[in-house]
C-alpha cells in the first residue's frame, strides 16, 4: 500500500477518532448538565416546599400571638400575609413548574389541602376572638384536633421532600453514571487516537520510511561516484519509497548497461587501435618474412588463446602452404588442397561448430561426438584468392558477433598486405626484368655486380663474364621485319636463362646484347661455358612463316676477374673481348688477355 494512502486512512482515522471523541466529550458534557439541572431542580422545589412550610407554621404563629396578647398588630400581619398567599392550585402549579412530578404533586396537594383546612380554622379563630370570645379562638388553635392537622400538614410536606429527594438523587446518579462513561470512552477513544498517531509516525516515518530512505541514501551516495556495484535494498511495498527503490535500481542497471558499453567501447577502440597498428605495419613490410613476423606478434593479441595458422595459396600446385603459425594448432595439416576448404570454395568465412550447423572442411581434423569450433577466413583481394586464415576455437569457448567482425576485418587487411607484397614483386619484377626476353635487365645488373663482386673479394674467389652480342642482328629486322627480331632475342634470352646455376645471372644489356656473370668459375670454364652458349644458339632453327631464318650467331668476349683485370673492370674487359671477337669476323669465343701480357 502506498505512503499516500496509508497516510490518508490514518489522517481519516485520526478525524474519525476525534469526531467520537469529541461527541463521546459533549455527551458527557451534556450529562453534567443534566446532573447539575437535577441539583438546581432540586434546590428550587426545595425551596418551594420550603416556602409552603414556613407559610403554614408562619400563619399559625401569628394567629395564636394574636390570641393570645390580642395585639392587633399580630392580626395585620396575619392579615397581609394571607392575602400574600396564592390559592392552592397556583401554588401547586408553580411547584409543578419547577420540576415535581405528578405523583409529588399528589402528596403535595393534600399538604396544602391541610393547609387550608389550618388557614379555616385560623379564621374562625381570629373571628372568635374579635368578638371577644378568647376561649373558643384558643380552644381552636391550641387543641389537640389543630395540632394533628398541623403535625399532618407538615408530615405530607415531609413526605414530598423525600419522594422528591430520591428521585432527585436517582437522576443525579444516573446523570453522574452517564458522564462518567462518556467521559471514560472519551478517554479511550482520545487514547486510540495518540496510539494510533504513534503507530503511524513509528510505522510510516521509521520502518517505510526512515530506515528504507536511509538505505536507499547510502546507494545514491555510492551511485552518484559511479560505483554501480551497489544494490539497492528490496523493497516489497508499492508506495513511493518502493518507486524511489525502482527508479534508482533502473538508474543502477542504466549505469551498468553504460559501463558495460563504454567497457565494449575501449575494448572495440583497444583492438581497432591494434589492428590499425598491425595494417600499418604490414604496409611497412618489403617481403613475405616481415608480413609473417607481423602476423605472429600481432594475431595473438588480436584472438588470445585461439591457435591458428596463415595459409597461403600455390596457385601452381593448387595447394594452401602454411605461411607461419601462433599458439600450436593441431586440428590443420600445414598444407592440403584449395578444394578441401568451404571458406577457400565459398569465398565466405566458414564456421561448422558455431551458432548454424555447417560441413565441417576436409583439412580439419572431425570429430563427430567431440567436434571442434574452428574458423576459416579466406584472403582475398581484387576478387582473387591469396591464402586462408586458420583459427581454433578454445574449448567452451565462443566468438561473439564483434569478435568475427575482428576477424573478418584481420582478414581482409592480412589478405590486403599480402596482395601489395605480390603486386611489389611483380612491379619489382617488372622494373628489373627485361619485358621481351625475360632477363634481368641492365638497372639490375648493377646491384647484382655489385653484390658478386663482394662476395668474390671477400672468398678470394674469381668471377667471370661473357658480353655476347647476336651477329647480323639488323639484317633479321631489315629482311624479316621486327617482330622476326624479336622472336631471335626471345631464343637467344631463353638459352642464356638455362645456362646458369643460379638465377638472375642473365642480363640483357641492351639492343642484341647480353651479359652473363660466372661466379667461382675459371677462364677455361667460362670459356667452355662461353663455347656451350654459342653452340647451343647456332643450333637453334628459326622461321618466319615458311621461310627459314637460318643459323643464328652470336659473338662473346670473356673476361676473369682477378686474372684478366681488376673487379671493377670486369664488364669493359669483357666487352672490349667481345669487340675483338666481332672484328675477328663474329661467330666466335674471345678471351680477354691476361694483365701480365697486357703490361707487356
Amino acid at each position: 500500500m502506498r505512503l499516500a494512502t496509508i497516510t490518508n486512512w490514518a489522517y481519516g482515522a485520526t478525524v474519525l477518532l476525534t469526531i467520537v471523541s469529541s461527541t463521546t466529550m459533549i455527551l458527557a458534557s451534556n450529562a453534567q448538565d443534566h446532573e447539575r439541572t437535577a441539583v438546581e431542580q432540586r434546590y428550587a422545589l426545595d425551596k418551594a416546599t420550603a416556602e409552603l412550610g414556613t407559610d403554614i407554621y408562619a400563619l399559625s404563629d401569628r394567629a395564636r400571638q394574636f390570641v393570645n396578647t390580642g395585639d392587633p398588630t399580630y392580626l395585620a400581619a396575619y392579615r397581609s400575609e394571607v392575602a400574600a398567599l396564592e390559592a392552592v392550585e397556583d401554588r401547586i402549579r408553580h411547584i409543578g413548574d419547577a420540576g415535581a412530578t405528578t405523583g409529588e404533586l399528589d402528596a403535595l396537594k393534600k399538604a396544602v389541602a391541610l393547609a387550608d383546612t389550618l388557614h379555616d380554622e385560623q379564621q374562625t379563630a381570629l373571628t372568635a376572638q374579635e368578638r371577644g370570645n378568647a376561649a373558643l379562638a384558643r380552644q381552636i388553635l391550641f387543641g389537640a384536633e389543630y395540632e394533628r392537622q398541623l403535625d399532618r400538614a407538615e408530615l405530607e410536606v415531609q413526605r414530598f421532600q423525600d419522594r422528591l429527594d430520591s428521585r432527585i438523587e436517582a437522576q443525579v446518579r444516573d446523570a453522574t453514571e452517564i458522564s462518567q462513561l462518556w467521559k471514560r470512552i472519551s478517554e479511550i477513544v482520545l487514547a486510540l487516537t495518540a496510539l494510533l498517531v504513534l503507530c503511524v509516525l513509528y510505522f510510516v516515518f521509521k520502518q517505510r520510511v526512515l530506515h528504507p530512505v536511509v538505505k536507499l541514501s547510502d546507494v545514491v551516495n555510492r551511485l552518484a561516484v559511479q560505483d554501480f556495484a551497489a544494490e539497492p535494498p528490496e523493497v516489497s511495498h508499492i508506495d513511493e519509497i518502493g518507486d524511489m527503490a525502482q527508479a534508482i535500481r533502473i538508474f543502477r542497471e542504466n549505469g551498468l548497461e553504460r559501463q558495460r558499453l563504454e567497457a565494449e567501447r575501449d575494448a572495440d577502440r583497444t583492438m581497432r587501435d591494434l589492428l590499425s597498428r598491425m595494417t600499418q605495419r604490414m604496409q611497412g613490410c618489403d617481403t613475405l618474412h616481415d608480413l609473417k613476423e607481423i602476423v605472429q606478434r600481432f594475431v595473438p593479441e588480436i584472438a588470445p588463446g585461439m591457435p591458428g595458422r596463415l595459409y597461403l595459396l600455390d596457385p601452381q600446385r593448387n595447394l594452401v602452404v602454411e605461411a607461419c603459425s601462433w599458439l600450436g594448432p593441431v586440428q590443420s595439416g600445414t598444407q592440403f588442397s584449395a578444394l578441401s576448404c568451404w571458406a577457400l570454395r565459398r569465398g565466405l568465412r566458414h564456421r561448422p561448430a558455431g551458432d548454424n550447423v555447417d560441413v565441417p572442411c576436409d583439412h580439419v581434423t572431425w570429430d563427430a561426438a567431440n567436434p571442434v569450433d574452428t574458423l576459416c577466413l579466406p584472403l582475398t583481394a581484387q576478387r582473387e584468392t591469396l591464402g586462408l586464415l586458420y583459427f581454433e576455437m578454445p574449448a567452451g569457448g565462443a566468438a561473439s558477433a564483434a569478435q568475427l567482425i575482428y576477424f573478418d576485418m584481420l582478414a581482409e587487411n592480412i589478405g590486403l598486405a599480402i596482395a601489395n607484397l605480390q603486386l611489389r614483386d611483380t612491379l619489382r619484377e617488372m622494373a628489373m626484368a627485361d619485358s621481351l626476353t625475360g632477363l634481368a635487365n641492365r638497372r639490375q645488373l648493377g646491384p647484382a655486380l655489385e653484390t658478386q663482386i663482394a662476395q668474390a673479394e671477400r672468398l678470394g674467389e674469381p668471377l667471370g663474364c661473357l658480353m655476347i652480342d647476336v651477329d647480323h642482328f639488323k639484317r633479321f629486322n631489315d629482311v624479316h621485319g621486327h617482330e622476326t627480331g624479336d622472336a631471335v632475342l626471345r631464343a637467344v634470352g631463353q638459352v642464356l636463362a638455362n645456362v646458369t646455376r643460379e638465377t638472375g645471372l642473365a642480363f640483357r644489356y641492351g639492343g642484341e646484347e647480353f651479359l652473363v656473370l660466372l661466379p667461382t668459375l675459371s677462364a677455361v670454364q667460362a670459356e667452355e661455358r662461353a663455347e656451350d652458349i654459342r653452340a647451343r644458339i647456332s643450333a637453334l632453327r628459326l622461321g618466319h612463316g615458311d621461310a627459314d631464318l637460318g643459323p643464328v650467331t652470336i659473338s662473346v668476349g670473356i673476361a676473369v676477374a682477378p686474372d684478366h683485370c681488376a673487379y671493377d673492370r670486369l664488364v669493359r674487359t669483357a666487352d672490349a673481348a667481345l669487340l675483338r671477337a666481332k672484328t675477328l669476323g663474329r661467330d666466335r669465343v674471345e678471351m680477354a688477355k691476361l694483365r701480365n701480357a697486357a703490361s707487356a
